[in-house]
């Protein structure tokens, strides 16, 4: 496995068109690979910004991209490189106890099973209903955490220590099947610090994703050390 960053220029009208949609950005990074990546383990990514000048992209991948075209469509002019390294060597080392701080952009939602039956006397399906209030897109989360491998240690007014930093709502358009449609995407950025209960499962996590919308940049777990 391997773990990339890539710094992107926010001030370039080029960036600023790439990253209005999550389907540019997913079909930009998939260009970074041979055909056929997809087969040899999921390609995750990200996007974070954490200021008007600040944009980074972080992928993990099961092969080293090579992001030369979108490098010159979305980099630094001075700066277009981007930085890769072995994931193995990281994920290698989690063991039980540790503790790191995390992000994680998601895709929080709750399944809706419709009532009643098809003429067919098949279930219908469920409806994805997305989670807006802050209270339940925590839950969302903390519900999750010990099949994930780690629990969110408290923080300091005893509660966990987990902040929803960003929820946004976005629309783009989509084609599919020679037809375009819209898409309506809830995503919620989660900053906390955890400690790890499952090594082999935060393994797991971290390298297939957390949730749905993962081709939109949901679903990449990242670790840092404890400050």
């Amino acid at each position: 496995m391997y773990f990339t960053q890539m710094p992107l220029n926010p001030q370039r009208r080029s960036t600023r068109e790439l990253v209005e949609s999550p389907q540019r950005v997913h079909a930009a990074v998939l260009a970074g690979f041979l055909p056929g990546a997809s087969s040899r383990g999921r390609v995750l990514w990200r996007l974070d910004s954490d200021g008007p000048h600040d944009l980074s992209l972080f992928v993990v991948s099961g092969e080293a991209p090579s992001f030369d075209a979108l490098a010159e469509q979305a980099g630094w002019s001075a700066n277009p490189v981007w930085r890769t390294a072995d994931y193995g060597r990281f994920l290698s080392r989690l063991d039980e106890g540790q503790r790191w701080v995390f992000r994680l952009r998601a895709n929080p939602i709750r399944n809706v099973r419709d009532e009643g039956q098809s003429t067919g006397g098949q279930l219908r399906r469920g409806s994805r209903v997305p989670l807006i209030k802050e209270a339940d897109q925590r839950d969302w989360l903390l519900s999750r955490s010990s099949a994930l491998g780690f629990e969110v240690v408290p923080g300091a007014s005893g509660g966990a220590n987990l902040s929803v930093t960003q929820s946004r709502r976005q629309k783009f358009g989509r084609r599919s099947d020679g037809e375009a449609r819209t898409v309506t995407l809830q995503t919620v950025q989660y900053d906390g610090v955890l400690k790890v209960t499952d090594a082999s499962a935060l393994r797991r996590a971290l390298t297939e994703g957390i949730g749905g919308a993962k081709g939109y940049g949901c679903g990449l777990l990242t670790l840092a050390a404890v400050g």
